[in-house]
């Protein structure tokens, strides 16, 4: 058994896996960044029954028709309307086993689940849109600089009140 298969329930070493990974692909040692900081905290505004929520992923998700992320690097994102229907998803990414994610998007793209839980009342409603990238973006300088405040504008300009981020 290779140190990376684990019982089922068992803890993954994600930074083994992601590192390991990475070399078998020919790239440089993961840089995984740091922050002096801790990350900001926002109190939610109102609950979440009365919250429009917009979901932020980093599986390379994207619909048919639209344009498939790239390899290494690409700080593009997609608008996924929030209606879409499933069977439309597809999923690229340099740094993920996508046989699942290709068989059900919803393994990093948890749509259906949130369509669910605004049916029932448990979520108020979902953006328009819902945000994906490809991630394992080497320059966190780009990602700091260029995609997370587009995405940033992005999720303000639908109105969000909270975010669900879905990292892979």
């Amino acid at each position: 058994m290779s140190r990376h298969c684990a019982p089922i329930g068992a803890p993954v070493d994600y930074i083994d896996v992601t590192r390991d990974a990475y070399a078998a692909l020919g790239f440089s040692a993961y840089r995984w960044v740091t922050s002096e900081d801790p990350a900001p905290w926002a109190v939610p505004r109102k609950p979440l029954h009365e919250s429009r929520l917009a979901l932020i992923a980093s599986g390379g998700i994207y619909v048919a028709g639209q344009i498939a992320f790239h390899f290494k690097d690409d700080t593009s994102f997609r608008l996924v309307p929030t209606d879409v229907a499933t069977r439309e998803l597809r999923a690229t990414h340099f740094a993920y086993d996508l046989t699942d994610a290709r068989r059900d998007p919803n393994v990093v793209f948890p749509l259906d689940t949130l369509r669910r839980l605004v049916g029932d009342g448990t979520i108020g409603a979902l953006t328009r849109h819902a945000f994906t990238f490809m991630g394992g973006i080497y320059s966190s300088r780009r990602v700091r600089e260029e995609l997370a405040p587009a995405i940033a504008r992005a999720v303000a300009d639908e109105g969000a009140d909270a975010a669900l981020l879905v990292p892979v």
